[in-house]
């Protein structure tokens, strides 16, 4: 009780507490996004005066609170999808938490450490941060899930520079105008250079917003030049409960049917989009079920493409992938698109020797191999790059894509996985970024919501609500834009390595010729 009241005490305490819960309500679905801009003012408050063990400490505190409200829906799906018992979704989600809370507590040890080899918070905050946000976002199987930068999906003048940057660089934006303020608080006496820094926040804010207003209407001008075409997203809010069972898969087809028919009726003939997995059986074999969504094809005279497991016969045994089917308005199965960058312990058992009973989890989708690259689709002559469900949020498939001359982005998901919980609002808020770092228009087609039309200055057109069947509708246009980004990738997070290791090694120069100079005199 005694320690308790002790760690209470402390003035940091509710300061990395407030950074925490900042940090969380600056992403949806409760959130906004101008909360990040002063979310981690009371975290580097909490780290004065602490050595770099202790920052650590403080750092694994503020992303643990964080991460458990942010991913607590990971719980929701291991305990009623997964079928076990609610201390394993809830030990689960604890571990990831903590995976995740090691960048804070490494970004904190960061900043401490750098501030002892005389580095201004100014030079070393943002820029660890886009190095560690980057290799959180990469390591291992990567999980770039609501990076910082994320949180101002609906401020599309701040996200223009994505095309130049990707999201890091409005990461690094956030974290040095956090940092400028707080020295404004903090560095009373310092006034010369604490108005130097503020007028350096002013300068680059005013740039990157001008940026944003120039670069928007460059955008919305070549769209208009572009050929366009009339996409439906047929969202058939089909139940996760009874979506893989036999009994239901005529009612789902006719739950599609009915929907793409309506979409066609007094409209042109342009693409029909059903969600991932939409067809819960398999498309390949010609069956009754097979010749439904051919016919459907042909009655509508529309593209369609929708998502369906699909299998390939080997020397072990079958194996199974999450697929894409387009299907030309002659019925015709033109193209095939098998997931790429598969889901650990949702699309497939990693370690499954070692940890057998967590294979419950892939009940009902099954144990899938990965596809072999990010190959666009052709309609048309028209290039489609698919993006099914958890692709949406990697960036690099978005830039494979486009490299590959795709004129379009479709992100087909089912996201009745994760219930009513803040994960499909997120989710949306992650694909914006695909559209304005490539500057193409993106359709999303969710099961359950949420599906929405995206244009490639990163503007939600058209959403859908969650758990509703209907149909979204808009022309999309075929856009071809060159960006920076798309070309070269994440060439600022490597400028942002540079800088971060040749400030360092300027500062240690610096030290020993003083050390040196002291010692003589």
């Amino acid at each position: 009780m005694k320690f308790l009241n002790e760690l209470l005490s402390r003035p940091s305490i509710p300061a990395a507490l407030l950074s925490s819960l900042l940090l969380l309500l600056s992403f949806p679905k409760f959130g906004n996004g101008l909360l990040a801009w002063i979310a981690l003012v009371p975290f580097f408050y909490s780290l004065r005066g602490k050595t770099v063990a202790q920052g650590a400490k403080t750092g694994f505190s503020v992303g643990m609170i964080f991460y458990v409200g942010l991913i607590y829906w990971i719980a929701y799906v291991i305990v009623v999808y997964g079928n076990l018992p609610y201390f394993v979704g809830i030990a689960l989600m604890l571990l990831l938490s903590a995976y995740l809370s090691l960048y804070f507590a490494l970004f904190a040890a960061g900043v401490i450490y750098l501030k002892s080899r005389d580095i201004p918070l100014i030079l070393s905050a943002p820029l660890l941060w886009v190095v560690l946000e980057f290799v959180k976002s990469n390591l291992l199987v990567g999980f770039p899930w609501e990076n910082l930068g994320h949180s101002q999906y609906l401020h599309s003048r701040l996200i223009q520079i994505a095309d130049l940057t990707g999201g890091y660089g409005i990461s690094f934006l956030i974290v040095l105008i956090n940092a400028i303020v707080y020295d404004l608080l903090t560095l009373r006496r310092e006034r010369k250079k604490v108005l130097i820094e503020v007028g350096m926040g002013v300068v680059l804010m005013a740039s990157v917003c001008l940026y944003g207003i120039l670069r928007e209407r460059q955008v919305h001008e070549a769209v208009t030049m572009s050929p366009a075409t009339q996409v439906s997203l047929i969202q058939g809010n089909v139940d996760q409960s009874v979506k893989w069972s036999p009994l239901y898969q005529k009612e789902t087809m006719e739950i599609y049917r009915a929907l793409s028919l309506a979409a066609k009726n007094g409209s042109a003939p342009g693409m029909l989009v059903w969600p991932e997995t939409a067809v819960p059986f398999y498309f390949q074999d010609v069956d009754d079920m097979h010749l439904r969504i051919v016919s459907l094809a042909l009655q509508t005279g529309s593209w369609l493409l929708f998502g369906s497991p699909s299998y390939a016969d080997g020397e072990a045994g079958p194996t199974f992938s999450n697929s894409a089917f387009l299907l030309s308005p002659e019925g015709e199965t033109v193209a095939r698109y098998d997931k790429v960058h598969l889901v650990p312990y949702g699309e497939y058992v990693p370690l499954r020797r070692f940890f057998p009973f967590i294979k419950k989890l892939t009940a009902g989708i099954g144990d899938f191999k990965s596809g072999e690259g990010f190959f666009p689709m052709e309609a048309g002559g028209r290039k489609i790059g698919v993006l099914i469900c958890y692709e949406g949020i990697l960036a690099e498939a978005g830039r494979a894509y486009k490299r590959q001359g795709a004129e379009l982005l479709v992100n087909i998901t089912n996201d009745a996985w994760f219930g009513k919980t803040s994960a499909p609002y997120q989710h949306l808020s992650m694909t914006v970024f695909r559209a304005v770092e490539n500057r193409l228009f993106l359709a999303r087609a969710a099961n359950t919501g949420i599906s929405a039309i995206i244009d490639p200055a990163g503007n939600i057109l058209k959403q859908s609500g969650i758990f509703e069947r209907t149909i979204l509708q808009d022309e999309i246009k075929f856009a071809k834009i060159p960006t920076l980004y798309s070309r070269y990738g994440d060439l600022f997070v490597y400028i942002c390595l540079f800088l971060l290791v040749s400030i360092y090694f300027i500062s240690e120069k610096r030290r020993k010729k003083c050390s040196k100079v002291c010692q003589q005199t």
